[in-house]
């Protein structure tokens, strides 16, 4: 077995992100995440990479475009209202089909709101972040583990894809320490044709931009965007399911809204109901699949989030309401206890027993 080791979320987050390849990060401060900026500015000049501390989110986020437009890989973090200054350059990567992992470990808002953890930027996340038609790839780890993880899988499918691989996480999960290993296998980097690398006068310049001027164009260029964002759908969709199988009620859960509803999911099993969980991995491209094959045979959804209800919009699409759902919440930092979800499901319950 491979040696663990006790880090920080947000630490296992940069440390597998330079066993991944990355040797470019730009960051700026902001409580909960600054932890993957101070481990970077220690680790990158010891192993020949670049960390800098950019004089603002907007600044950071236009470095990425300029490292990913050179084939590199390259990352930067931050939480809720940093992110917010970083979606214009979001959009400007989408635009130029430039990949990149972006870490939102999230805390409270809307505003400045609290330091407190949050899943309040699903909406956020999902829908682009920035103008314009687009998705990002987004990843929900709900341990240390898949935080290191999810990295890895966030810069492979960023390269494959040619867009932004955003790793969602929140305050808790990034402060949390737990063991960690990093026995992973890591593919080799593919080649990337496109970047501007320099002709050394044996091929075309490569122009990488986001501006078209043409309308023609940039309606088909959208539409073959799209085209591979049908494709990720169908192969990339990931979601964690458990005891779903005969489960009359399912919970609908991610990052550490699941670990919360897991323990509630088990305590009502032992009491004789039939409730099982589902925890998407990838809240884009959303596990549709997932929810839809236990709408088939489940009576009740109860979605537990650290949000006013968010994610509860993606569960009703993909069940086409065929079921219902509810919501089971904590805002403003607050977190679900796991009383608080067992006493959801024992509601939820009773109601499909009159």
């Amino acid at each position: 077995m491979a040696d663990k080791v006790l880090m920080k979320g947000n630490e296992a987050i940069a440390e597998a992100a330079i066993q991944a390849g990355c040797r470019h990060y730009f960051g700026y401060p902001i409580t909960p995440q600054t932890e993957i900026a101070a481990y970077m500015a220690k680790r990158m000049p010891k192993i020949g990479g670049t960390f800098l501390q950019a004089e603002s989110e907007i600044a950071a986020i236009n470095m990425v475009y300029g490292v990913s437009a050179a084939g590199k890989r390259v990352m930067t973090s931050s939480s809720s209202p940093g992110i917010s200054l970083k979606s214009e350059g979001l959009s400007y990567l989408a635009g130029a089909d430039l990949p990149a992992l972006v870490v939102n470990c999230q805390r409270g808002g809307p505003g400045l709101g609290g330091i407190q953890p949050s899943q309040s930027d699903y909406f956020q996340a999902t829908r682009g972040g920035g103008h314009g038609d687009y998705h990002m790839i987004v990843l929900a780890p709900s341990s240390v583990q898949e935080m290191a993880q999810l990295t890895i899988k966030g810069f492979e499918l960023a390269d494959e894809y040619r867009m932004t691989s955003m790793i969602l996480a929140d305050g808790t999960i990034g402060q949390m320490m737990e063991p960690v290993s990093f026995d992973f296998e890591i593919k080799e980097q593919i080649e990337k044709p496109w970047a501007t690398t320099g002709t050394k006068m044996a091929r075309k310049h490569n122009i990488v931009n986001s501006l078209y001027l043409n309308p023609e164009q940039l309606e088909q260029t959208n539409i073959e965007r799209y085209k591979r964002y049908d494709i990720i759908k169908e192969k990339e969709a990931i979601a964690e399911e458990y005891l779903v199988d005969d489960a009359d009620i399912i919970v609908a859960a991610f990052g550490i809204a699941a670990r919360v509803s897991k323990n509630a999911v088990n305590e009502a099993r032992a009491n004789g109901i039939k409730v099982g969980l589902i925890r998407p991995i990838t809240l884009w491209p959303f596990p549709e699949k997932a929810f839809q094959k236990a709408a088939t045979h489940a009576k009740k959804i109860i979605c537990v989030e650290l949000s006013m209800g968010q994610m509860i919009e993606d569960v009703k699409l993909s069940t086409e309401c065929k079921v219902p759902v509810s919501l089971c919440y904590r805002v403003g930092g607050m977190i679900p206890t796991p009383d608080q979800v067992y006493q959801a499901i024992v509601e939820a319950a009773e109601k499909g027993e009159k």
